[in-house]
């Protein structure tokens, strides 16, 4: 594997991530919208993800990667973001402006130590594709000095 490929797996990792993290934050910035209806009330939201194949990020080391045929999984690609199917929050508040006819508020589906949890871990994913990146950029420097000494 080349350092080149190194810096495509850690940038497509710190994109996911990052998308990550800001649909988390979104989610977030949502858990306490109100709503009269089920369909107006806000809903979670998740990114999917899927590998990419060696093959597929860089055609010409195609089969050199572990001696393996199609290659290793060579970083990520967001597939979508899908919306959960939880089922939403309804609370009993008839004095609440969006309260509907029964006195029923609906709150989105959010669970906010779920989404807490979510944001360390992308944050943390984030920052160690960053240690890689640099890590990477360290290495290619060391390299062009070797035929200066």
């Amino acid at each position: 594997m080349s350092l080149g490929s190194i810096f495509d797996i850690a940038g497509s990792g710190m994109t996911a991530q990052s998308l990550r993290l800001n649909t988390t934050a979104s989610n977030i910035a949502n858990a306490e919208t109100a709503s009269s209806s089920t369909e107006q009330t806000y809903r979670a939201r998740k990114p999917v993800f899927a590998a990419i194949q060696q093959s597929m990020l860089n055609p010409s080391q195609q089969g050199l990667a572990f001696g393996s045929e199609e290659g290793p999984g060579a970083g990520v690609r967001v597939e979508g973001i899908v919306e959960s199917d939880a089922e939403l929050q309804m609370r009993f508040q008839p004095d609440h402006p969006a309260a509907n006819e029964e006195g029923y508020v609906f709150y989105p589906n959010v669970n906010v130590v779920e989404e807490m949890a979510d944001m360390m871990s992308s944050s943390r994913s984030f920052q160690m594709n960053v240690d890689i990146m640099n890590s990477a950029k360290s290495m290619m420097q060391r390299i062009l000095t070797l035929g200066q000494q």
